[in-house]
């Protein structure tokens, strides 16, 4: 089965440099978006064989999720339990046969790290969210986590030690949420290899330097990580600051 997951920092934007291309050339079974930035209807977007769940935020050109998948799920969940966290956008949770499927768009902590303590909140009830899950079936998480978890993932980690995504409590936060029970399907297949990311600044030629930051991800539970096939980073699709992710499981 193949799945794919991107932040694309605005659907309708993205669709102008190029999504489309990408998502026929690559054909997932799941596709999983984060930053859609829209509501459904602000544009004209079908696609054929896919089953369409859309989770925006309140605020019009802001945050949002989407999936489109060929299995229809059994059931769709959207948000958390949390009313204080389900005004962004930001978790779908779908329901198959052998497992589920989490996407989500962590907050960020911000300039200043304003947000960092409503971010470490969420993260904790993100957590428990997957833990509840995983007691059930397997689990299969994708997204933008906004968090470099580990130097390997950074390309100035000493620079960047009091910025968001790569603070000391955010990657605490993210080694509490492996250590949970579930396994970062890149770094298992590829745990040494440097230079290997997902997110770059517009500014300062980043991207053409290589000069970025690994903050998107697929996770899956610990019990099926055998089932893992491939982990991609398409790092040379444009169209966002964000490059696609890819995962095939058996």
């Amino acid at each position: 089965m193949k799945f794919v997951s991107w932040n694309v920092n605005g659907l309708r934007a993205s669709i102008n440099k190029g999504f489309m291309d990408f998502f026929r050339s690559e054909q997932p079974d799941i596709c999983c978006i984060q930053e859609t930035k829209m509501h459904p209807g602000q544009v004209d977007f079908e696609l054929d064989g896919y089953h369409l769940f859309w989770n925006s935020a309140d605020k019009k050109g802001y945050s949002g999720t989407a999936v489109f998948s060929r299995p229809k799920p059994k059931l769709v969940k959207f948000n958390l339990d949390q009313p204080e966290h389900n005004r962004e956008g930001r978790v779908i949770t779908l329901d198959y046969d052998s497992f589920y499927l989490v996407t989500a768009y962590a907050p960020n902590s911000q300039r200043g790290l304003v947000r960092l303590d409503y971010r470490l909140k969420w993260q904790d009830d993100f957590c428990a969210h997957l833990k509840g899950l995983d007691a059930e079936k397997p689990v299969i998480i994708c997204g933008d986590l906004n968090v470099a978890h580990q130097e390997i993932d950074i390309k100035n980690p000493r620079s960047n030690q009091k910025n968001a995504g790569f603070t000391p409590e955010e990657r605490q936060k993210m080694t509490e949420l492996l250590e949970a029970g579930f396994v970062d399907t890149f770094r298992y297949l590829y745990p040494d290899q440097t230079g290997a990311y997902t997110w770059w600044s517009y500014m300062f030629n980043a991207r053409e330097k290589n000069v970025g930051w690994r903050i998107d991800y697929f996770l899956v539970s610990e019990r099926i990580k055998n089932q893992i096939k491939t982990a991609t980073i398409y790092s040379d699709v444009l169209g966002s600051d964000h490059c696609p992710i890819g995962l095939e499981i058996f």
